[in-house]
């Protein structure tokens, strides 16, 4: 069975989340974004997790709804690198609770900041069978490649135990594919949300394969065990995530690698500090020039949140303005969830909206977005080309506008790799891809073993939901 998973998140116990972020609210909107389980984020908290053993159903299941809950939590080390845990069970949460407790104040923060390195926290991990990673990997703060320049630097003779690694908004899967020691690893999309709102939550996912929404199912899939695996990346283009190019983080001037190395990191417009962008830091990292993707990798589709095009296409200040959340509530309760709303639905049936927003749809599925990148703590953005901002809905976009979508890219952008845009992926989900594609994005490690092979053979398009 295939599922849509956002793993990691914070409850209103976490600094600088919103109040309403509680667990049958976090249901409630997953369900409308097309999700089937959610990380609960925060599980070493004491009163969070008390929160979590009144929605479980027993030590191993909590369920609200249609929506299952897993046990995470994010933890900042001694040298601030932040990891992501997967536990088990709510006692494993508990014993996890007691292991750190000593190490740092847990009712402080959701997201408690303990006296222990990666090699120490792994090894936690590994003793109460909880799986772990870094998260946002790239981001210059508080995470794996901002402090060190490998795995083993953080992880130590934990670095084997390492199972996943979350690419965060900044990075995709060419980014992170051209750093060799990563190829063993599962990539992870994941929002962080700290809000539950439409544009937050779910922002990023990923879909699995798995044999059963439990822990264990999750962790085949995580190691790509019997056959099982991560079958789809959904987040950001890179551009868009606020740390993708280097810029100063006081007026959000950008520059490139050699600029920001010959005025020493100091802005030269306002004198503020310049942060190394994930571009750059991949850049300095890479083993490869071009990704080399693993025969297990699975696509990464660039998505933004449907509320955010709906705003885009309206001209609106947010995506909490009446307008926008009309429409957004129109298409989702019409398709089910978001995901079918804006991968899936044929062009007629969305004409339910005003068609401003059909246009808008229609014209990111097709890549026609101008993107100008992020940096500095400033998200990046994108705009519709304005030809197509009135451009009717019932024709098909022209052959011509792919090729010139090119130029619209911001030169820098890294080639695709087994990045897809939603017309390939549509073309995928309605029968139309050829065979070696989808033998590529149905990325098992079939080749290791006969048993493998025979347990794929038979296996469906990951693209079949």
């Amino acid at each position: 069975m295939k599922v849509n998973a956002d793993l990691h998140l914070h409850s209103k116990y976490s600094m600088a989340c919103s109040m309403k972020m509680e667990l049958p609210s976090i249901a409630s909107e997953a369900s409308k974004k097309g999700m089937e389980l959610i990380g609960t984020g925060d599980c070493t908290h004491p009163k969070w997790l008390e929160e979590i053993k009144k929605a479980a159903i027993s030590d191993e299941e909590i369920r609200i709804g249609n929506i299952s809950f897993i046990p995470t939590t994010e933890i900042e080390d001694i040298d601030r690198v932040h990891h992501l845990l997967i536990l088990p069970s709510i006692s494993k949460a508990e014993e996890l609770s007691e292991r750190i407790a000593p190490f740092g104040n847990l009712e402080a923060d959701g997201r408690p900041a303990v006296k222990l390195d990666g090699c120490e926290i792994a090894e936690i991990a590994k003793d109460i069978g909880a799986l772990i990673g870094p998260c946002h990997a790239f981001t210059p703060w508080t995470a794996l490649y901002a402090y060190h320049d490998s795995l083993e630097s953080c992880y130590g003779s934990m670095t084997d135990y390492v199972s996943f690694v979350e690419l965060g908004l900044s990075a995709d899967s060419d980014y992170a594919d051209r750093i060799e020691e990563l190829h063993r690893l599962t990539f992870l999309t994941n929002s962080d949300a700290h809000s539950p709102s439409a544009n937050k939550l779910a922002r990023e996912f990923t879909q699995f394969n798995v044999p059963d929404i439990t822990f264990d199912g999750i962790k085949k899939a995580i190691l790509r065990e019997q056959g099982y695996g991560s079958t789809l990346n959904v987040g950001f283009f890179p551009e868009e995530g606020k740390y993708n190019r280097s810029a100063c983080i006081k007026c959000f001037t950008q520059y490139t690698l050699p600029e920001a190395e010959a005025i020493k990191w100091r802005c030269s417009a306002c004198g503020g500090v310049i942060k190394k962008g994930v571009f750059d830091r991949v850049n300095e990292l890479a083993d490869f020039e071009e990704p080399r993707h693993p025969v297990y990798r699975p696509p990464y589709l660039h998505l933004i949140p449907l509320a955010e095009i709906i705003q885009m296409a309206l001209g609106h200040a947010g995506v909490q303005t009446k307008g926008v959340k009309t429409a957004w509530e129109t298409l989702v309760e019409h398709f089910g969830n978001e995901v079918e709303a804006l991968i899936y639905a044929e062009p007629e049936y969305l004409k339910i909206v005003d068609e401003k927003i059909v246009n808008a749809i229609l014209a990111f599925r097709k890549g026609n977005v101008i993107i100008h990148p992020g940096g500095g703590g400033q998200y990046g953005w994108l705009e519709l080309p304005e030809h197509l901002k009135n451009e009717k809905a019932e024709p098909a976009v022209k052959a011509g506008e792919e090729k010139k979508r090119a130029s619209r890219m911001t030169k820098e952008k890294e080639k695709p790799g087994t990045q897809i845009s939603f017309s390939d992926f549509e073309q995928k989900i309605t029968g139309k891809a050829l065979k070696a594609d989808v033998e590529m994005a149905a990325g098992t490690e079939a080749k290791r073993s006969e048993e493998n092979t025979e347990k794929t053979a038979g296996q469906k398009s990951l693209f079949d939901f």
